[in-house]
């Protein structure tokens, strides 16, 4: 509960209509997407930097917890306000400020959503590449946050390979401008990267420069069946061999394919494991990319092999992969998928030893796993189905994450390729990272010394992630 003091402050500084103070409204704002959920003592939705320097000040003065806030879609709790405090809802700074395709940039604020940003800058041809499974409803703020990035980053890389500069409030209220906007930059230390990433807990973004890149003029889809994971994961491997560059490579396994199928009604094929590999280019090219493609699928053992140009069949087939997470959660009566191991990364070579030691894990441990992801880099994604309420459920599926990341670290991956850190991934990224948390913590000190933005979270978080939940 927040003073009366800091409550007078505060409406000195927003309108009665950007704060929120019920029960009800700050409950809900209790949530991301994660399995956590703490409910903050305000919500504030400020309109401008000069709003949110002011309400960081405050914060600071009184040693408030402060916690930005995009649309919510963070897989790993790190919009959950695990301390209490003040939300900044981001949100409402939504607009495009300035689109200048002749020096290949543009600039936004935090709230703009992804999918409208490209929508406004497709008549000129132009896009921002990074494509997350969320992208009709993420922010670009947020994306910054967590260096999201998707299913196309195979070829285009993720969010941190285009932010070209930032305005961040650091936790004393003061106003940093970080970066440039020039396409290269070798001026002193690069701050706008170390914030790409850092959740919340350095500072709060406020406007983000963006480097752009042209259209493709065309795009074709191949979809190729398995009968086995195992040939479908080596399949991912061969592609990226073969020195072709697809602009998506993803993997569904069967678990996958029937909680879509019986969700939306795509019609994917029914089998083991399917591979869609995106190509984009020009049409001569692309033809060319797309065959040599099937025919590396069949040779690792695809029983069949599809491809198409048309726009209608291609957006339903990225719909059906979008619609993955979605859809597990309606995969049976009593489970729910929950953000469990849910983002990892491995060298690509090894994506079938991983693929085959994530269903053993499954088996083991009496969970159900589905397996897919941007296998084209690396990047799977594991989603654990369980009964919260069952007895015994949550202690297994602790204790397969941990045998899940314990196989991505033996692989020499990463436990997170795209998703974050938060809470969900902390004390698999405290192991991973042993050797560089005490120069985290010394960062984290020398910014945020009074430890007010973000608190508790990444290298911050202690024991287990089963805590602070949605669930009864």
């Amino acid at each position: 509960m927040l003073s009366s003091e800091v409550m007078k402050e505060l409406r000195q500084t927003v309108s009665d209509t950007q704060l929120v103070t019920s029960a009800a409204g700050l409950y809900a704002y209790g949530f991301d997407a994660s399995i956590h959920h703490r409910t903050p003592d305000v919500v504030v939705r400020p309109r401008t930097t000069e709003e949110v320097s002011a309400i960081v000040k405050i914060a600071d003065a009184h040693e408030i917890p402060v916690v930005a806030r995009g649309s919510g879609t963070a897989l790993s709790g790190q919009a959950v306000p695990i301390k209490g405090g003040i939300v900044l809802d981001l949100s409402g700074m939504d607009r495009v400020l300035e689109v200048n395709v002749e020096d290949l940039y543009c600039v936004v604020e935090p709230g703009v959503i992804y999918g409208r940003l490209n929508q406004q800058l497709a008549p000129k041809k132009f896009f921002f590449p990074p494509s997350p499974g969320s992208s009709d409803v993420c922010t670009v703020g947020g994306m910054v946050a967590c260096n999201a990035s998707g299913m196309r980053a195979i070829k285009y890389g993720a969010t941190r390979d285009y932010v070209l500069g930032l305005e961040v409030v650091l936790p004393d209220g003061s106003v940093a401008h970080m970066g440039t906007r020039t396409i290269k930059n070798s001026s002193g230390y690069q701050l706008e990267k170390l914030m790409v990433g850092s959740e919340g807990t350095l500072g709060i973004i406020t406007r983000i420069t963006l480097r752009l890149l042209p259209l493709p003029k065309s795009r074709a889809i191949a979809i190729a069946s398995f009968d086995d994971i195992e040939q479908a994961g080596q399949g991912i491997s061969n592609i990226v061999a073969s020195g072709l560059q697809p602009s998506g490579l993803e993997i569904m396994d069967s678990v996958c394919i029937r909680a879509v199928n019986q969700s939306t009604g795509v019609g994917l094929p029914n089998a083991d494991a399917i591979i869609l590999a995106e190509v984009d280019g020009d049409e001569a090219v692309i033809k060319k990319d797309i065959e040599a493609i099937a025919d590396i699928c069949r040779e690792s053992g695809a029983t069949r092999v599809d491809f198409t140009h048309e726009q209608e069949e291609m957006a339903s087939l990225w719909q059906g992969r979008k619609s993955v997470l979605p859809s597990l959660s309606r995969y049976g009566e009593d489970s729910v998928s929950v953000s469990l191991a849910d983002d990892m990364s491995v060298p690509i070579s090894r994506i079938p030893i991983a693929i085959k030691r994530f269903q053993e894990i499954a088996e083991e441990h009496d969970i159900l796993v589905g397996t897919y992801g941007h296998a084209g880099d690396g990047n799977l994604h594991t989603k654990v189905l369980i009964n919260p309420l069952e007895e015994g459920s949550w202690d297994r599926a602790e204790a397969a994450v941990d045998a899940i990341y314990e196989t991505v670290l033996e692989l020499q991956g990463t436990v997170s390729g795209e998703h974050g850190i938060g809470i969900s991934k902390a004390p698999w990224m405290q192991r991973e990272r042993h050797d560089t948390l005490k120069l985290m913590h010394a960062i984290k000190q020398a910014v945020d010394p009074k430890n007010i933005m973000n608190p508790g979270k990444i290298m911050q978080w202690q024991g287990s992630i089963i805590k602070y939940l949605r669930y009864p």
